[in-house]
């Protein structure tokens, strides 16, 4: 994780307001959150056959990921460089052990544990450069080295083909915010071994859309076609390790 998300997050304050301000119920990200929760417990309870997987969740933040699982998982291990925001997650219910992990240097270790497994990275990718994603990559391969031993699931919130980029063309041109395509999601976890074999969407409106109701109105319509995906503003990736 990055210096500035490490620096961020080692104040109480600023992990308060990511708990209860940025997640408040019926917000902008609280709308997504329970979207990929249905999603992602539809995705463990299908794809898993009845063998309840152990969860390691990278950047585990306040817990959200884990939570989402809670009854649906053997264990959960949560790795976060801030005591503050796995101090946070554990305060507001999120069974797991919380293990914190170094800013840089060597690819963390994780615990040892059983198979099959599932790694989930929510709100990380953006969030860093391009070396502590390739870091991140590389631990969730020791998780899963074979096909056989589980999944990972990665969320990209600012897809490079969404309202939200062509926003940032209305603005001549400049980037003002971080943002990936699918084929650079691809490619990152093409390099560690990784193939997506399933990419789900959850909105397809900017934070500043999703209070008027035409706007909401006509994002769940869209979400409803097949490949509106390609063009939504937040994306889940479900992967395995290549065979």
């Amino acid at each position: 994780m990055s210096t500035d998300y490490t620096k961020v997050f080692q104040d109480a304050e600023a992990v308060e307001k990511y708990e209860s301000v940025t997640y408040a119920p019926d917000t902008y990200a609280s709308r997504i959150n329970e979207r990929q929760r249905a999603y992602l417990r539809g995705l463990v309870t299908r794809e898993f056959d009845g063998r309840p997987p152990v969860q390691h969740d990278f950047a585990c933040g306040t817990g959200r990921a884990i939570r989402t699982l809670h009854g649906l998982v053997r264990a959960a291990h949560g790795y976060d460089t801030s005591a503050e925001m796995m101090a946070k997650a554990a305060e507001v219910g999120s069974r797991a052990e919380f293990h914190q992990v170094a800013a840089d240097g060597p690819v963390p270790e994780p615990v040892p544990a059983a198979l099959p497994a599932i790694v989930t990275m929510f709100r990380l990718l953006l969030n860093v450069d391009a070396g502590v994603r390739d870091r991140a990559l590389a631990f969730a391969a020791k998780v899963l080295p074979t096909p056989r031993s589980g999944m990972l699931v990665v969320e990209n919130h600012g897809n490079a083909r969404s309202v939200r980029h062509l926003r940032a063309r209305r603005h001549s041109g400049k980037q003002w915010f971080a943002e990936l395509s699918h084929q650079q999601v691809g490619e990152l976890l093409g390099r560690h071994g990784f193939e997506i074999v399933e990419r789900r969407g959850f909105s397809m409106l900017t934070p500043s859309l999703h209070e008027h109701p035409l706007a909401r109105a006509a994002d769940a319509a869209a979400r409803r076609f097949p490949g509106s995906d390609a063009f939504a503003v937040n994306v889940l990736y479900a992967a395995r390790r290549v065979g």
